[in-house]
C-alpha cells in the first residue's frame, strides 16, 4: 500500500507588510542581506521559495552606508554598453557620490534569485538617499496610527459645530 505524499501550502493572501531599515552606520553587505531576507519571506512561518512574500522593504539613509577598509576604491562595478571594447568601470565612491540608491540596489539584487521571482521582489524593494520617504502611509498601515488620525473626533464635524455655534450666538445676543 502506498501513501500520499500532499503538501499543503498555505497562500501569502494577507495584508503587506512595510519593513523600514534606516542605512545610517550599516554595512552595506549586512543591510543588503537583511532586505533580501525581507523580500523574499524568509522570516514569515508561510515561507515558500516559489512564492513572492508579501512584504516591501524601504531603505532610507542610502547615502550614509559603509564598506569596509579600502572598498570605497577597491571595491569595482562593471557593465558592458554591448559595443566593441564597451567595458564600463565604476568605484563604490563615484557610485556614491553619483547614485546612492544604485549601490544598495546592486547588492540587494545579487542575493536574489536570478529568475523572474527575484526581479519581482527587487520591485518590492524601494531605496532612498535621504532620510525621508513618501510610505509612511503604507507603513502606518497596519498600525493604530492610521486608525486614529483617520478617524474624526465624536461631534467635531461641520453638522455638530453648525448648531453649537448658533447656540453661542444666541446666548450672545439675549
Amino acid at each position: 500500500m502506498q501513501l500520499e505524499r500532499i503538501t499543503k501550502h498555505t497562500s501569502n493572501a494577507n495584508q503587506a507588510t512595510w519593513h523600514v531599515i534606516d542605512a545610517e552606520g550599516k554595512r552595506l553587505g549586512r543591510l543588503a542581506s537583511e532586505a533580501a531576507r525581507l523580500l523574499q519571506g524568509k522570516h514569515r512561518a508561510d515561507y515558500s521559495r516559489h512564492e513572492i512574500g508579501s512584504d516591501f522593504v524601504v531603505v532610507v539613509n542610502a547615502s550614509q552606508v559603509s564598506v569596509g577598509r579600502n572598498k570605497e576604491e577597491q571595491k569595482v562595478y562593471k557593465r558592458h554598453t554591448g559595443y566593441l571594447g564597451g567595458l564600463k568601470t565604476e568605484t563604490f565612491a563615484s557610485l556614491m557620490a553619483r547614485s546612492p540608491e544604485r549601490a544598495i540596489e546592486r547588492a540587494v539584487k545579487g542575493m536574489l534569485p536570478g529568475n523572474r521571482l527575484g526581479r519581482r521582489m527587487l520591485g518590492r524593494l524601494k531605496v532612498y538617499a535621504a532620510g525621508t520617504h513618501p510610505h509612511e502611509a503604507q507603513v502606518n498601515a497596519g498600525t493604530g496610527k492610521a486608525k486614529a488620525a483617520a478617524k474624526p473626533a465624536r461631534g467635531g464635524g461641520k453638522r455638530a459645530a453648525a448648531p453649537q455655534a448658533e447656540a453661542a450666538a444666541q446666548k450672545d445676543g439675549e
